[in-house]
């Protein structure tokens, strides 16, 4: 008998950007250095998107199949060190690295996972994915292990 596959984990988080740093932090990620790119793929981070609204609120959406193995490895991490330490002074009421200072968002909202479920209840066959872990249903605190890049 074989394992199933890894659930993937979704991933939301918030930081605030200095509102007179957002085009100097916009300019750090155009592009982001390939070396830390490769670490943030390397840690099993994947899909990973940063969305910036007004005010300089910044959401972080990123999937991975174990997010506290990811934070271990970006945590032990020289150049996510380094990364973080030149990111941090962007930012507003941190404690700590920006990665792991972030403040998780709760998902109450999947499609894929509705759209299992009903198809379930109603004992008709889908072709959704199968429910993925959320933050909801199993949750990561920012400040546990590590939280999101930024």
């Amino acid at each position: 008998m074989t394992n199933p596959p890894p659930r993937t984990e979704r991933r939301c988080i918030e930081l605030r950007i200095r509102p007179e740093l957002v085009d100097e932090y916009i300019a750090r990620h155009t592009p982001v250095r390939p070396e830390m790119l490769a670490e943030i793929a390397a840690s099993g981070r994947r899909n990973y998107s940063l969305f910036l609204a007004g005010g300089g609120r910044l959401i972080g959406y990123y999937e991975c199949d174990d997010d506290a193995a990811a934070q271990a490895y970006l945590a032990a991490s020289p150049i996510a060190a380094r990364w973080e330490a030149e990111m941090a002074p962007y930012f507003l009421g941190l404690d700590g690295r920006p990665d792991q200072a972030a403040t998780p968002l709760t998902e109450i909202f999947h499609l894929a996972d509705q759209l299992a479920a009903a198809a379930s209840a109603t004992g008709s066959g889908s072709d959704a994915d199968p429910p993925a872990t959320s933050a909801s249903s199993s949750p990561t605190s920012a400040t546990d292990d590590e939280g999101s890049r930024s």
